[in-house]
């Protein structure tokens, strides 16, 4: 298995992957958009980042997406996964953990104090992997307003 920072030329194997992870989330955004999204991350450090798992046949198999966002709690740019998904027939491999790691080691470089992340309360197989690497705060509940 092989994590790391997504190249330009990946971007359809990504979208490949994107799609998949909508899907689960049962959200329909176009292409064009998760292509610009991807697009922008890969090329602009300053914005956030993508990585990319390849299996030991060099297939892609898994994608996070983070981006960066301050904190007036922290008085700091954090980093926050935004998306992570890893193929069905991958999982249980340790991939998700790495793209996690992979991240967090991004974060670590760029003096970010904290890698935060959300997820559905029903989606208890991320929940299990996100329980192991990191620590639920348990104090906020996220809200949004649907424009």
């Amino acid at each position: 298995m092989e994590v790391r920072a997504a190249e330009a030329d990946e971007v359809e194997e990504l979208l490949r992957l994107m799609r998949s992870y909508c899907d689960f989330y049962e959200f329909d955004p176009p292409d064009a958009g998760l292509r610009e999204l991807l697009q922008s991350l890969i090329g602009d450090p300053e914005q956030g980042a993508v990585f990319i798992a390849r299996d030991g046949d060099g297939k892609a198999v898994g994608v996070a997406t983070m981006d960066w966002r301050w904190s007036a709690s922290r008085g700091a740019r954090m980093g926050h996964l935004e998306d992570l998904f890893v193929a069905p027939e991958a999982r249980g491999r340790g991939i998700a953990e790495a793209l996690i790691g992979a991240c967090a080691d991004l974060c670590r470089a760029r003096g970010a104090p904290a890698l935060d992340w959300l997820t559905r309360p029903d989606n208890t197989r991320a929940r299990a992997v996100y329980e192991r690497v990191g620590a639920t705060g348990g104090t906020w509940m996220e809200y949004e307003l649907e424009l």
